[in-house]
């Protein structure tokens, strides 16, 4: 008879910082993996089309239940289920809930689990606080990028949006580009700039000059790198702007947040048009009302795939970064273009660093095991 036992690792964030989860320049090694996968198509997410961004439940503006939450900013739950090929080979899902209102409970917006199973039984064999692991990851895809795209010798950055996603997008692109020594800081509110600025000083001594500045104008201009990160309500006219003549040559700005840029810009082919997989974006505009990038969500790389659907862009004008990794497609067409990479996140990436730390706590001996049972009641 075969053995039935069924016993699962369990990590919480303190074990997954033991583990490595932190560990930028490894996770950037890890996402350079995954994103040629992708590229490549050995791996499997949800939906009809296996390339859904998960299944979401959001809520109504208003209920005649009591105890149903109502709509609000970034109020939501998310499963993103994945399966991953290569030599990671494991199936998982990252569940999640979002309510804004969090942080003033002193409570990230979004709170993560991740669990890995057995691609054969389905049998959970790992479940693990998921927060450091998918900002991580999430930061680790622009730095993959950066290390081929961004400007050899990059010195400045702008950041737009200081908040938590680009804390560890910082890390991740000063990892793929350490001779970085200049920051410029763009928020919504003085004091969120202020404690950036302060975070930067604490973390990163190397920025010698860190300045706050007022407008995103400022925090585009000149720059060899820009990270903008902001999250908030559905619809052009609540994303943050970018004008392409704010642009330096040759310069690499990642964009894994809401964000509008006029059409002709992005047209005009004066930028290189790069993604972390255009099937995603596909996806999501099967799935929701056209205009995406207005209905869904307002990654940039949505906007790219309305005009596509629009008949305005070429789909080949977009690629995506696996194939430029992979060498299957250039990065950029002529000297001093510059590149606009569009991050809209994937459950593959979520298993493959949650397999990556659960095999180093393993090696450790982190975690606590957990017995699901070692016979079931029913079979």
């Amino acid at each position: 008879m075969s053995d039935t036992k069924i016993d699962l690792l369990y990590l919480s964030e303190p074990e997954m910082i033991e583990a490595g989860v932190t560990d930028i320049a490894e996770c950037i090694d890890i996402m350079e993996e995954v994103l040629v996968l992708v590229a490549k198509g050995d791996y499997r997410m949800a939906g009809q089309t296996a390339n859904s961004h998960g299944a979401m439940v959001t809520f109504p503006e208003s209920s005649p239940f009591p105890e149903m939450p109502t709509d609000a900013a970034d109020r939501r739950f998310m499963a993103m289920p994945a399966y991953l090929g290569g030599r990671f080979d494991v199936a998982g899902v990252k569940w999640y809930g979002s309510n804004i209102d969090n942080r003033e409970q002193g409570l990230p917006r979004s709170i993560h689990t991740i669990i890995l199973n057995d691609k054969q039984t389905g049998a959970p064999f790992a479940i693990m606080s998921g927060n450091l692991e998918s900002a991580y990851r999430t930061a680790a895809v622009p730095g993959a990028a950066a290390r081929r795209l961004a400007p050899a010798d990059s010195r400045s950055i702008g950041i737009i949006g200081p908040g938590a996603m680009n804390k560890s997008a910082l890390a991740s692109l000063v990892s793929a580009r350490p001779t970085l020594d200049t920051i410029r800081i763009n928020g919504r509110r003085r004091s969120t700039s202020e404690a950036y600025a302060e975070f930067v000083r604490e973390s990163f001594p190397q920025f010698t000059d860190v300045t706050i500045v007022d407008t995103a104008e400022e925090a585009v201009r000149d720059m060899d790198i820009v990270s903008e990160a902001v999250t908030g309500l559905v619809g052009s006219q609540n994303y943050p702007y970018i004008d392409g003549e704010w642009i330096k040559p040759g310069a690499f700005l990642s964009l894994p947040a809401n964000l509008r840029m006029d059409k002709e810009y992005t047209l005009s082919g004066r930028a290189r048009l790069v993604a972390d997989a255009k099937k995603i974006y596909e996806s999501w505009a099967e799935e929701y009302p056209s205009p995406c990038h207005e209905t869904a969500f307002g990654m940039i790389g949505l906007y790219w795939q309305d005009l596509i659907e629009a008949g305005e862009l070429a789909p080949d004008r977009v690629v995506n970064i696996g194939d430029i990794i992979d060498g299957a497609a250039e990065g950029r067409e002529f000297a001093e273009q510059p590149v606009l990479f569009s991050v809209g996140g994937m459950g593959v990436e979520d298993v493959a660093w949650g397999k990556t730390i659960y095999e180093h706590a393993i090696a450790k001996g982190i975690g606590t095991k957990l017995n699901l049972w070692n016979t079931p009641a029913l079979a």
